[in-house]
């Protein structure tokens, strides 16, 4: 076993349409920002990985094109993955585990505005019962929230704080899309009214893993990576339980999580009623500080999300404003696919 840390972590501002910019534009500020924070030059990273989805670009093979803001040259170690770019944190990690590489960069990126979110999502669901229906993405966590709200775990008002204090948050945040007071909004799909759900907008993360002794070098205070794990529901949400997360609680047993208290947790909670159901399966009390971000509900760029989840969690250790904090990322519809990662600073790990 190695120790792996979080060493550095760059995003964009995110914002409700980037039109002028293309995907490498998008990321070569984030990627010059990331690198610059640790002293490393293209040709020290041991491996490079990404996330993004090709549904958005609306082109096969699109992130072969965003290469072009790593760099040509010279050759390097790297591999994609057509998920949240926390997954292509996962497959980094592996690989500096094994040894085949003590530094890695990891990216993500999505641009949402160009089509229909809420239509392209439905391409997530089981071909051949669901998708021909096309029920889009809101529609589907209206009725995670109905679920919550029938079982009694939750109600609209709660739901509001939730969005208020999301957004409250993010006025610290200079990254994030909406701050500030919003209003709750009419109802978009009853339950959930605007407010409840996240902003449209397009954006790109990155972060830099080292190993051991490299970590140390790169980073005053490295965040390092306690465990990590990542579940999946079944496909079919018709055999399932949308008021928990079962998946989140195996992939934050595996990570450590249950074994001591965090101070911080960064959910990838795209709805409100979504932290709800993450809260409860990750036994999160009032001593947690959640989502001092602002989360997704502040910003919510499709494909880096996840990874800015971990990024935030990490910058909050590398700042010495968290000893030990829990980072979450999830894919797919109510919570389908999710990964749960601890992160601690030096003196825990001392």
């Amino acid at each position: 076993m190695r120790d792996v840390a979080i060493v550095a972590f760059a995003q964009t501002a995110h914002r409700r349409r980037t039109d002028e910019l293309s995907e490498v534009d998008l990321l070569m500020p984030v990627l010059h920002e990331v690198l610059g924070a640790t002293g490393l030059k293209a040709n020290e990273i041991g491996f490079t990985c990404s996330g993004s989805a090709d549904y958005l670009a609306g082109r096969a093979f699109s992130f072969t094109m965003a290469l072009d803001g790593v760099g040509a040259h010279p050759p390097i170690s790297e591999s994609h993955v057509e998920m949240d770019g926390a997954w292509a944190l996962y497959e980094a990690w592996v690989k500096i585990m094994t040894g085949e590489a003590d530094t890695a960069l990891v990216y993500s990126y999505g641009k949402s505005s160009p089509g229909e979110v809420r239509d392209v999502l439905t391409r997530q669901l089981d071909p051949y019962y669901l998708a021909p229906l096309w029920p889009d993405s809101v529609s589907l966590a209206a009725l995670q929230a109905q679920a919550l709200i029938d079982a009694g775990d939750t109600d609209e008002a709660a739901l509001a704080e939730i969005a208020a204090r999301s957004r409250a948050d993010a006025t610290t945040n200079p990254y994030a899309q909406l701050t500030g007071d919003v209003p709750a909004g009419d109802h978009l799909v009853h339950p959930l009214r605007t407010g409840d759900c996240p902003p449209i907008g397009d954006g790109a993360a990155a972060v830099v893993l080292a190993a051991g002794d490299t970590a140390r070098a790169l980073c005053a205070r490295p965040a390092w990576i306690r465990g990590i794990d990542h579940r999946i529901e079944a496909h079919s949400l018709g055999v399932r339980d949308l008021t928990d997360s079962p998946s989140t609680r195996l992939a934050a047993q595996h990570a450590g999580a249950f074994e001591r208290p965090v101070d911080t947790a960064e959910l990838h909670a795209p709805f409100t009623s979504q932290e709800v159901v993450l809260r409860k399966a990750l036994g999160l009390g009032g001593d947690t500080r959640i989502n001092p971000s602002g989360g997704a509900l502040a910003a919510n760029p499709i494909m880096a999300a996840g990874l800015i989840r971990l990024g935030e969690a990490a910058a909050r250790i590398h700042r010495g404003e968290s000893d030990r904090a829990l980072a979450h990322a999830t894919s797919g519809p109510c919570l389908q696919q999710n990964l749960v990662a601890v992160l601690e600073g030096e003196s825990a790990h001392a």
